[in-house]
């Protein structure tokens, strides 16, 4: 039978009792994530592109770290941009936190007209492959 857990970090409480999703989901040997904004732990926006990217990833990395996971056990990526002209930015953002390039994982951009609240201007979900 496949073994099924949520995934919270304390720092994603409220997301989740608020909002009623969860912020990763184990299953099986993948961990699934909800899309992460650069928002704050009070749910606020970043207001500067550069370190919305950044929190965004922190973001990230505080669910793979909930699952027992790093960013070398992401295998697919596919991210949100309201304008595609950061994606030059957010590349640069993005290198900081995935830095194996041997364990790169996939990864899709995709251009959208707007994200979950005003202000956000990318969104980040990840698959990884949890360690035995």
């Amino acid at each position: 039978m496949l073994i099924r857990e949520t995934v919270v970090p304390a720092e994603m409480k409220e997301v989740h009792e608020r909002f009623r999703y969860a912020p990763g989901v184990k299953a099986g040997p993948f961990l699934f994530m909800a899309g992460q904004l650069g928002r704050d732990e009070n749910l606020n926006a970043v207001e500067d592109k550069e370190a919305q990217f950044t929190q965004a990833f922190v973001n990230v990395e505080k669910v793979l770290a909930e699952a027992g996971a790093t960013f070398d056990d992401v295998v697919d990526m596919v991210t949100y941009h309201t304008d595609m002209r950061d994606l030059e930015l957010f590349i640069k953002v993005k290198d900081r936190f995935f830095t194996n390039l041997e364990q790169l994982p996939a990864w899709t951009a995709l251009g959208v007209a707007a994200l979950a609240m005003p202000g956000l201007f990318a969104e980040v979900k990840c698959t990884a492959m949890l360690p035995d």
